[in-house]
């Protein structure tokens, strides 16, 4: 199992793939990071030789922001929005939709499950 940027890969995958577990990087940047590689895409992780490991853990870090990185910048940036009160950044506090989609209905991703809405009793 090949362990890039901190993430063990799959084996039975095929290394294009397999590079998308990484957070971060998706099916186009792992195109691009496997052409500077001059590694064959349909390589399975378990047949990765070593040398092809170290070229793209290489071209990884010294290219691009993953894993923990990537996920401190992007809450450092959320935090930001937070901080200076912006309208972007009171949405994340809410934990409502940030892009401008409706809540009327839908949202239930951000707002949770619903509420139960419990309704008055009858007296005799």
């Amino acid at each position: 199992m090949a362990r890039i940027a901190g993430v063990d890969l799959p084996k039975s995958e095929r290394i294009e793939i397999g590079l998308t577990r990484i957070f971060g990087i998706g099916r186009s940047v792992s195109r691009k990071i496997l052409d500077e590689a001059q590694v064959n895409p349909d390589t399975r992780v378990k047949d990765l030789k070593d040398d092809d490991a170290v070229k793209l853990r290489a071209i990884i870090e010294r290219d691009y922001r993953v894993e923990g990185d990537l996920r401190r910048d992007i809450g450092m940036s959320i935090k930001r929005l937070q901080d200076i009160g912006s309208y972007r950044g009171l949405r994340h506090r809410a934990s409502l939709p940030v892009r401008g989609q409706r809540t009327k209905t839908n949202a239930r991703t951000r707002k949770g499950p619903r509420k139960a809405v419990v309704g008055k009793k009858k007296e005799a």
